[in-house]
């Protein structure tokens, strides 16, 4: 296994949550498969502080099209409804149109994680109409309705830019009464602490982005920030990793591990490798039959139902607190 970040990432803290895991009555294996979570790449216009995947714009790590024909292929030989599309900025993919458009015809339904300014990039901004046109789930990062929080962690002029970007998805219907067509928002905590409830903030930010935008949307998903990559480095500079590992693991809530995402999701890395989950990718920590790795271009579904889901560590921040997945909040 491959060293992870931060010295209690080895050994005695990896082993404490497999043992918290069966001090409580607990296992983790997949109950089935209902999305597929594809990492189309690292590339992306933004370099976020809390980001896991350590995206920026000189990134190079790109899915190739013949893994994206893979995918394709994997989905059309199963009965999985929810392609879940991520990065990076998935959106500046080659082959991004090419997946929707596929896998839409399959009859899939299909999530795209949306970092909202990509829509001012050069030569995108058709995106918003074939969002529409395709009915397209967006699931949008805006980690605060404040133009200091959000600036904080995700760089000058981002707040103005998604606002801006919000607006144009309400004009062509995202996030209206009765469209169809699914706005989602995340919020991730600007420091090392939990999110808050989940519902409460979001009644806050449906009031604010509405009374001082004119924005309307569906959910809001609150995430708990992964002490890893990036943002562990981000927690080291300023004497904070430490506490939020201790904290993640004090709010440790057994009654999440019923509802966490690996549960139900499969996560498919730019080169093509399996994972349990999007985290697990980052780390490195691979499903794999005996020494070999499994890949999408051969994977069967029977393949990931039985083994194990693969722990670590860092598993106590999507299970802390109220928990966190790709859909918010657990419990």
């Amino acid at each position: 296994m491959p060293q992870l970040v931060g010295r209690r990432f080895f050994g005695l803290i990896m082993q404490a949550f497999v043992e918290r895991l069966h001090l409580n009555g607990k296992g983790l294996k997949r109950r089935a498969v209902d999305v597929l979570q594809v990492n189309l790449g690292r590339y992306c216009n933004l370099a976020c502080i809390h980001c896991h995947v350590e995206a920026g714009p000189t990134r190079k790590e790109m899915m190739s099209r013949e893994n994206v024909d893979a995918v394709l292929r994997f989905l059309a030989n199963s009965k999985i409804p929810t392609l879940d599309i991520t990065g990076g900025a998935p959106e500046l993919h080659g082959d991004f149109d090419y997946l929707i458009e596929s896998a839409r015809a399959l009859g899939r339904h299909v999530m795209d994680r949306c970092n909202l300014t990509v829509i001012f990039e050069p030569g995108k901004d058709y995106l918003p109409e074939f969002f529409r046109r395709h009915r397209v789930e967006l699931v949008c990062s805006l980690p605060c309705y404040s133009i200091d929080n959000v600036d904080k962690q995700r760089g000058k002029g981002t707040f103005d830019g998604s606002i801006r970007a919000l607006q144009i998805l309400n004009q062509v219907g995202y996030g209206q009464p009765d469209s169809g067509l699914v706005l989602d928002l995340v919020y991730n905590p600007v420091g090392p602490h939990l999110p808050p409830a989940q519902e409460n903030l979001e009644q806050d930010y449906k009031r604010i982005l509405f009374a001082e935008f004119g924005i309307v949307f569906n959910r809001l998903f609150c995430l708990t920030n992964m002490p890893i990559t990036r943002y562990a480095t981000h927690l080291k500079l300023r004497r904070e990793y430490e506490p939020y590992l201790e904290l993640l693991e004090t709010n440790f809530n057994a009654s999440t591990i019923d509802q966490v995402m690996c549960r139900n999701l499969l996560s498919v890395g730019w080169d093509g490798g399996i994972y349990d989950c999007d985290f697990n990718q980052m780390l490195d920590l691979a499903i794999a039959e005996g020494d070999k790795r499994l890949h999408i271009s051969s994977l069967t579904l029977d393949q990931v139902i039985e083994p194990a889901i693969k722990v670590g560590d860092h598993c106590y921040a999507c299970t802390a607190g109220s928990g966190s997945s790709c859909g918010g909040t657990l419990v």
